[in-house]
């Protein structure tokens, strides 16, 4: 049977698993599902058409699939789902759907949002993602699994994250960043790959090398663009992680374009080899 504090406020039609842990002074709205073994440990409000997945734990303050903060939502049925074994902290925001996109806010499993973080409306998180503290993700924003972005770092709405990419703390996205890549700075320049990131998820050192060239071709080397996508994808085409790259590039139908090359000092960045575009 459930464990529902008395001071906490279930409305009828909430569907609540056997095992959930419900603590003081939480609010479950009528729509809301939690599967097993969800933990909202106190002062937690879940709102709207919200799945929080199993083993999923929230701490105090936070606020999931409250409505969005978007002046087009005049209250139409939109929906918020959070991922199974996914650790939500202090006082993190995450907005259910708008108007104009899928219809659904969502965050995959296994993710750590830390205390203050927003997720607005919209966003596509993957699996495995860290968003640091006070991270804030504009509307529509979609973020590849494996990526962090670190402390106080704001993106903006409809940018793409790729898998695996790495964001420095206080960075001010605006445009695209492609899978494994490491930006820094406000606004955010590319300065590197995620070589750490890759290391731990069983790249080898000769894809990390392989990578390391075509990166320098893609984002380094002067010429045109598009001329040096092309050379990429007939060199690199037997390499997955390249493209991976390319086929993200491919895909941006948007008019957002990807961030900008950029040069700091290894100290600046907190250990990324410049020299050889690694970031940790």
């Amino acid at each position: 049977m459930a464990q529902i504090h008395p001071s906490a406020v279930v409305a009828p039609g909430a569907q609540i698993a056997d095992d959930v842990s419900i603590g003081p002074f939480c609010q479950i709205g009528p729509e809301a599902v939690l599967e097993a073994g969800v933990e909202l440990v106190s002062h937690v409000v879940v709102d709207g058409a919200t799945r929080i997945g199993a083993g999923a734990r929230i701490l105090p303050f936070a606020s999931i699939g409250t409505p969005p903060q978007d002046t087009k939502y005049k209250g139409e049925p939109t929906r918020c789902e959070l991922g199974a074994r996914t650790l939500v902290r202090e006082g993190c925001t995450i907005h259910r759907a708008s108007v104009g996109g899928a219809g659904v806010t969502s965050v995959g499993a296994g993710c750590m949002l830390m205390a203050q973080a927003h997720v607005a409306h919209d966003c596509i998180v993957g699996e495995g993602v860290i968003l640091a503290n006070n991270v804030m993700l504009g509307g529509h924003v979609h973020v590849g699994d494996g990526a962090f972005i670190g402390g106080g770092a704001a993106v903006h709405q409809t940018v793409r994250i790729g898998r695996l990419a790495m964001v420095s703390g206080l960075a001010g996205v605006t445009n695209d960043i492609p899978p494994f890549g490491y930006v820094f700075g406000l606004p955010a320049r590319l300065v590197g790959f995620n070589k750490i990131g890759l290391l731990r998820r069983g790249a080898s050192r000769d894809q990390l090398r392989t990578l390391r060239v075509a990166n320098n071709l893609l984002f380094k080397d002067p010429g045109e663009f598009a001329a040096k996508l092309a050379q990429a994808e007939e060199r690199y085409a037997d390499e997955p992680l390249v493209m991976e790259i390319i086929a993200f590039i491919h895909d941006a139908n948007r008019r957002r374009q990807l961030v900008r090359p950029g040069r700091m000092t290894a100290p600046e960045l907190g250990g990324v080899d410049e020299e050889n575009g690694d970031g940790q």
